[in-house]
């Protein structure tokens, strides 16, 4: 670990002891920043905003794309850091780089096309237009599960928008972060001296770090990953000083298989969306709803292709499912498995592996759940691999119950209906941000702008025109006449 470290020229030192969730054991140790600390990041943030963003745009895009290159150049490194804090298996950690590389590309195309509008005034002489400025400071605070990704969609854009960044990453994660915020610092080296000192800097710490920048009204944007009661506790601190929030939040992802369905493509998906990340993507596919027609021979396949899924070592060729992240996300499964079972559930699946290999760590066989119906405990999201199954007859039936959750991150439907598929994208249809026909609900493109909405919190990131949050919207007026027309006509005086 130490060499993979000094790659980054990471030295650990501190108190917060990191652990892998590989095995259980020590990484090491990080520093914890106290609240002179961070008030003094958050200085030296605002002092930052002020030459950034009179920087022009597609000159931060240029630094954005130096980021890129390190990016490519240690994507190995970064990636083979990932998975040893974050557990993932290898084509995952650097799937998650890759992610990086993707969003520094979009943002240096996007560094020349932050457009504003021209408006037809009603009044002569005039022109009218909307601009679009640097909103200032952008809190971002991260989750483990994607360590790395969720702040580059978010920093790419807030630099390249002339916005200064602060990151608090998980504290289960500190060590890759610590590593993208070297790679950043070495193209800001490359840059040269337009880039201010302090652009981009890491918060280490736990809860009382991300509630120091929530409260803070030198961040009037903060953009938070994490469960709905991060979210719950974080929105009304920041609303309360009137900033504004970027929030994704929970998710309670679904899958509809009609009778048309092309079973292998689905089985596919749903294998790939279910246990990836061992389930703890927040695309996650948690809820499953299968025509009664098809629902045998689907439901079989699955059941036998998850007996033999390769569960282990995330750094070993052929490992499909590596560990949970902790104790507490294995307790937390096996919580919502005895309740399914008390609500009528059948399980399949569920137990602990590997635990003579790795008794400090928690490996699991993902859990295929038989519901009789959509319960309680169906409708509260678990952050592990468990994928409830129910059967339904009429299709206006599953999309009621696909709704019925409190979450709105991410759908699916899997159909050759058109009629289906379009009434699963229309209006009345799918209630999440993100919906999809025959393809999972994870594995989400940067172009497309990601997030849900209810209890997903209604926030954008990554690509579409989601950098809008990252800016303030100015409408302007010009008045190139000799007169003073008012609108709606009014004469005054």
């Amino acid at each position: 670990m130490d060499a993979v470290l000094s790659e980054f020229g990471i030295s650990p030192a501190g108190n917060h002891v990191v652990r892998s969730p590989i095995d259980g054991n020590e990484i090491g140790r990080v520093a914890f920043d106290d609240a002179h600390a961070i008030d003094r990041k958050i200085a030296a943030s605002a002092r930052a905003f002020q030459s950034w963003r009179d920087v022009p745009a597609p000159r931060r895009g240029e630094l954005v794309r130096l980021f890129g290159e390190e990016l490519r150049a240690n994507k190995d490194a970064l990636a083979k850091l990932v998975t040893l804090e974050a557990g993932k298996i290898t084509a995952e950690g650097l799937g998650e780089v890759q992610e990086m590389i993707d969003i520094c590309d979009f943002a240096v195309g996007l560094s020349r096309q932050l457009y504003g509008l021209t408006i037809a005034s009603e009044r002569p002489g005039h022109r009218m237009m909307e601009q679009w400025h640097p909103a200032g400071p952008v809190a971002v605070i991260s989750a483990f599960n994607f360590p790395v990704a969720v702040w580059a969609w978010n920093s790419a854009l807030a630099i390249v928008c002339g916005d200064p960044v602060i990151w608090k990453p998980s504290e289960k994660t500190p060590f890759t972060a610590l590593a993208a915020q070297a790679l950043f610092s070495r193209a800001v080296a490359r840059f040269g001296k337009d880039a201010p000192d302090a652009l981009s800097q890491v918060v280490l710490g736990g809860r009382e770090a991300g509630e120091a920048l929530a409260a803070d009204k030198r961040i009037p944007v903060v953009s938070a990953t994490g469960s709905t009661r991060m979210g719950h506790a974080l929105a009304p601190v920041v609303s309360a000083r009137f900033g504004r929030t970027i929030l994704e939040l929970g998710g309670n992802n679904a899958m509809i298989v009609c009778p048309s369905a092309k079973l292998e493509l689905a089985e596919r998906a749903i294998v790939f969306a279910a246990v990836g990340t061992a389930g703890q993507r927040c695309t996650s596919l948690r809820r499953l709803f299968v025509h009664e027609s098809v629902a045998e021979p689907l439901i079989g396949s699955l059941k036998r292709t998850y007996a033999q899924l390769p569960v282990g070592d995330p750094r070993r060729a052929g490992t499909l499912v590596g560990p949970l992240i902790d104790a507490a996300a294995f307790e937390g499964m096996q919580r919502a498995l005895v309740e399914a079972k008390g609500e009528g559930g059948s399980i399949a699946g569920g137990e602990r592996l590997l635990e003579r290999d790795f008794p400090d760590a928690f490996y699991v066989r993902p859990a295929i759940v038989e519901m009789p119906a959509q319960t309680k405990t169906v409708m509260r999201e678990t952050f592990a691999p468990i994928l409830y199954v129910m059967r339904h007859a009429r299709f206006e039936d599953a999309l009621v119950a696909h709704n019925a959750v409190p979450q709105g991150l991410s759908s699916c439907i899997f159909t050759r209906d058109m009629q289906e598929a379009e009434r699963f994208l229309a209006a009345a249809g799918s209630d999440c941000g993100i919906a999809n026909v025959n393809i999972g609900p994870s594995g989400a493109e940067i172009g497309g702008a990601f997030g849900g909405e209810k209890e997903t919190g209604g926030g954008r990131e990554s690509g579409s025109d989601s950098w809008k949050a990252y800016m303030r919207r100015q409408t302007a007026t010009i008045n190139f006449s000799d007169d003073l027309p008012l609108a709606q006509g009014i004469v005054f005086g």
